[in-house]
């Protein structure tokens, strides 16, 4: 049985009832010796404790997106299938060009809650050793006779830790938020790729770690290759955005510096700089890791300003303070917006600031797309 969905919270609210009507019916009818009765007392309430935890974290996970599987809930699920040292490029020394096509299968998604023109993947990352789920969202406009010959910018969306890619369609309703927009032409027909970034029990750290994982290239090498060979799009940097909130705006922002052969712009909703402010990151355990994935270092240490445009939000430290530390340390060509949000670290507020995120990204990538 799924752990998110209608079905399994339903169960756990029947459960509930049946906690509370245990006691009303049994408590002074239960028979035997006093340690006999005692226990079997412990128990039901044991038991309405137990349930009552229960539906609130189906609750709160179903509205958050916070684990999408009992595997990753449990920490059993495992999609990394090796983590070769690739070198500094990501790529253990290949070209995508030397790689044969990638021909994906597509199975559209029909669950209402995630909205429509939605389809997904199972992707075999031939650079990272990675394998997961990719969702993609084709804008109205691809399948228009008037698009046929045009190529489409693309934005991957990362979540935040835990956190499905899914989270982008169901929780901060991409569609509702930012499609009306796409239609009426304020922003960019944007191609919205969600792949998957819990790959593990642990955060990532959106890094190569040898022999651990490869983050980094499964999002920026192996996700980027297989949608350009599935889709109308290219592998110009300048067709191509990375957006993410909480660790997954750490994620955007970093990748996006780190690779402004592969990204133009990015936003990072509530995200940081410093591994060190989501302690379970593989990246901030190490010292040397911590320093070479913080956001601000990969910036100053840049040899040329990389060519990116990066909007961060958020509220004070959660976010705001990190961005104001980019801004104030970049230099042309490298562009730092600043957004102050209220409202706290919550996926409402990621929700309600995509159109402003996609109308600024457009603007950005308006000359190049």
């Amino acid at each position: 049985m799924n752990l998110t969905g209608t079905t399994f919270f339903v169960i756990t609210i029947v459960l509930v009832v049946i906690a509370v009507l245990l006691p009303l019916l049994l408590w002074s009818r239960l028979r035997g010796p006093a340690v006999v009765r005692g226990a079997g007392r412990l128990l039901m309430v044991l038991f309405a404790q137990a349930t009552a935890v229960l539906v609130v974290f189906v609750a709160v996970n179903n509205a958050n997106g916070l684990y999408d599987s009992w595997g990753d809930l449990l920490g059993t699920s495992d999609h990394v299938e090796a983590a070769a040292d690739l070198g500094p490029n990501g790529t253990g020394g290949k070209t995508l060009a030397s790689l044969p096509k990638v021909v994906q299968k597509f199975e559209s998604i029909r669950d209402p809650s995630l909205g429509s023109g939605l389809r997904r993947t199972e992707l075999k990352g031939a650079i990272s050793g990675v394998r997961g789920e990719v969702y993609v969202w084709l804008p109205p406009q691809y399948d228009d006779p008037a698009y046929r010959g045009k190529k489409f910018p693309v934005v991957e969306v990362l979540a935040g830790f835990p956190g499905s890619s899914k989270n982008w369609f169901r929780t901060l309703k991409f569609q509702k938020r930012v499609q009306p927009l796409i239609e009426s032409g304020e922003v960019a027909p944007f191609i919205v790729v969600a792949p998957r970034t819990m790959l593990g029990d642990h955060d990532t750290g959106y890094a190569n770690i040898p022999g651990k994982v490869n983050a980094d290239s499964w999002l920026t090498v192996d996700v980027r290759k297989m949608v350009a060979d599935n889709f109308r799009v290219s592998l110009d940097p300048a067709g191509w955005a990375i957006v993410g909130y909480s660790a997954g705006g750490h994620g955007a922002a970093k990748l996006a510096l780190a690779h402004p052969d592969r990204y133009s712009a990015a936003v990072s909703l509530s995200g940081y700089n410093d591994p060190a402010a989501e302690p379970g990151s593989l990246t901030a355990k190490d010292p040397v890791l911590r320093r070479e994935h913080n956001v601000l270092n990969i910036l100053k240490s840049a040899k040329t300003p990389p060519r990116v445009s990066l909007l961060v939000t958020g509220q004070g430290a959660d976010g705001y303070k990190p961005g104001l530390a980019l801004k104030h340390a970049a230099k042309p060509p490298t562009v730092v917006d600043v957004r102050a949000t209220t409202g706290g670290h919550v996926t409402p507020v990621w929700s309600r600031q995509l159109p402003y995120a996609f109308t600024w990204l457009t603007r950005q990538m308006n000359p190049h797309i």
